[in-house]
This record gives structure tokens, sequence and C-alpha cells, in this order.
């Protein structure tokens, strides 16, 4: 449970929207709290990809990714010197 200070203004303005909405000021906070929520957390990759984070498990894996390094070092290696 939160508690929120507003202004007269603000308490005023939240009122009349939410009867203009037809709903309930705190159902009109909630849904106003979570779009903000949503537009500052929502391009997070974490918060994207959070359902699936964590279930792989790389130690079968663990090779492949300095194999991948070391081809990707290799490659960048081979094209510094085709342009000198």
């Amino acid at each position: 449970m939160r508690s929120v200070r507003l202004d007269d203004e603000l308490e005023r303005r939240l009122a009349e929207a939410a009867s203009m909405a037809g709903q309930p000021v705190s159902a009109l906070i909630r849904e106003a709290v979570q779009q903000k929520c949503d537009e500052v957390l929502g391009d997070r990759l974490d918060v994207q990809l959070a359902d699936v984070i964590g279930i792989f498990s790389s130690r079968e894996h663990s090779r492949d990714s300095s194999r991948t390094g070391r081809a990707f070092t290799r490659l960048l290696l081979q094209k510094r010197k085709k342009r000198r």
C-alpha cells in the first residue's frame, strides 16, 4: 500500500478525470502508474527477456563462445591486413 500527496489542483483534476472516465480514482491512479512503469521499464532487454532468462544452461556449450570469439578475432585481423 502506498500513500501519495497531491496538491489541490492535481487532486481536482484527478477527481474530474476519474469521473469523466467513469472509474474510481484508485483505478485511474493504478492505470497511470502502470503506463509510466511500462514506459520507463518496457524497453529494457532484461524486462523483455525476463520469462526466459536463466532457463538455458551454458555449461554444456561454454567452449562454443570462446571458439566464436577466436573466429571473430581472426576475421577482424584478416580485414585489418587487407586494408594495409
